[in-house]
């Protein structure tokens, strides 16, 4: 049985020269998990792939400029082995690995951890996401994978360094999306570009409610098909016609507001507009109402699997990656959560109306005001008049805009 050809390791290269440009030959050897999407079977294969090759070149004392344009790239020739679960031939690049091993590390996540919670098992597309293109989750709900454009590769890099900075600044203390990998995958020549960010939203308490804020009524309302959704993703104009509100205390408000006010500071820096405040709201007494429910009927099943004598299937979380190590706690209660993994949750305050768990990220950060941006506001100025409220504005109107909306929701 022929075999693919191999040259040396890509990441050792990096460790003397950071910036490879060849296509390395390599073969494959592990088995990696069946997953429906052939982009998301050769993703799982390069994510174990490049963090075990990560694990032998030495961290450096400081990142250099190079480090900020580096790649990796591997090419697989893969006819024979493991075909059932990989493409016959693909391609693999892992971009600037180094920055973003740093950024992992900042944000409090072991790539033991990350490459378990995105490579042992597959991840499930997020049927109710909105964003165009792809949108994968994690098993274990602790990480997002979204599809981007070319465009977008090209202004992640624009503003790599100075988001590196900044989160070493704010000592990871940010609502901005935390951004742990950045990925081309090329199968059959058509080349995928994926984005790994941590999911804003719990990976164990479901949010009953979303919001998708950028303070402007300029249609910004959800559609009728968006609306009868499972979860729709609501907007605006909804936030303010359902009497909305973010129940926090003074002092989480201030803490929100602190972080808020520094973010977007750097995002008007970076010239970045269009983002939006991500809001998820979790309902504890409804959550207690349906953990009730499935209780009953678990038992009424379990009942059923005694009489046909059928092991009870384990839980879908893994002890390993980054949510794992919970289950081997004590079951947390109602409403609660760990602020080291579920990092944008906000507890409600005391006296409120309603028990709820506030999840909140800043979104959609890529949008640079470019000359696209400028043709947009100029056809819109002349539609609507120079006066009126329209989305497409400079980032520093866009921010005065949105800081101040963002100011209103709280109670």
């Amino acid at each position: 049985m022929s075999s693919p050809s191999a040259t040396s390791n890509p990441l050792s290269i990096l460790a003397r020269k950071r910036k490879t440009k060849k296509k390395h030959f390599v073969q494959q050897k592990v088995e990696v998990f069946r997953a429906s999407d052939p982009v998301l079977s050769v993703l799982m294969w390069g994510v174990n792939h490049s963090i075990n090759d990560l694990s032998q070149v030495p961290v450096p004392v400081m990142l250099l400029p190079d480090d900020f344009k580096a790649s990796t790239k591997i090419k697989v020739n893969n006819h024979l082995f493991n075909k059932e679960n990989l493409p016959g031939q693909f391609k693999f690049k892992d971009y600037c690995p180094q920055v973003f091993r740093n950024l992992r590390e900042r944000f409090g996540i072991e790539d033991q951890d990350y490459q378990a919670s995105l490579a042992r098992s597959p991840l499930f597309k997020d049927e109710e996401g909105q964003c165009v293109g792809l949108l994968f989750i994690s098993y274990d709900r602790t990480l997002v994978v979204k599809e981007i454009s070319s465009e977008e590769v090209e202004e992640m890099h624009n503003i790599l360094s100075e988001y590196h900075q900044h989160i070493v600044t704010c000592h990871g203390n940010t609502l901005l999306p935390q951004f742990l990998a950045m990925y081309r995958v090329t199968v059959e020549s058509e080349d995928t570009y994926l984005l790994v960010m941590r999911n804003m939203f719990s990976h164990r308490l479901h949010v009953h409610r979303k919001y998708d804020l950028k303070g402007s009524g300029m249609s910004r309302e959800a559609s009728f098909k968006e609306k009868v959704k499972e979860l729709p993703t609501y907007k605006d104009v909804d936030f303010r016609n359902n009497m909305q509100k973010v129940y926090v205390s003074d002092e989480e408000k201030e803490k929100i507001m602190d972080k808020l006010n520094r973010d977007i500071d750097f995002l008007v820096r970076m010239r970045i507009m269009d983002y939006s405040l991500l809001l998820g709201i979790h309902d504890v007494e409804r959550a207690e109402r349906e953990e009730e429910e499935e209780d009953m009927e678990s038992t009424d099943e379990d009942e059923e699997e005694d009489e046909n004598g059928l092991v009870p299937a384990s839980g879908s979380i893994s002890p390993e990656g980054i949510g794992g190590y919970m289950n081997s706690f004590k079951p947390m209660g109602p409403g609660e959560f760990d602020p080291y993994i579920d990092v944008y949750a906000i507890q409600c305050a005391l006296g409120a109306p309603h028990r709820e768990v506030y999840f909140m990220g800043l979104i959609d950060v890529l949008t640079q005001y470019d000359t696209k941006k400028k043709a947009a506001h100029a056809a819109k100025a002349v539609k609507h008049g120079g006066g009126a409220e329209i989305s497409t504005v400079h980032p520093e109107q866009y921010a005065k805009r949105f800081r101040e909306f963002i100011t209103k929701i709280f109670a």
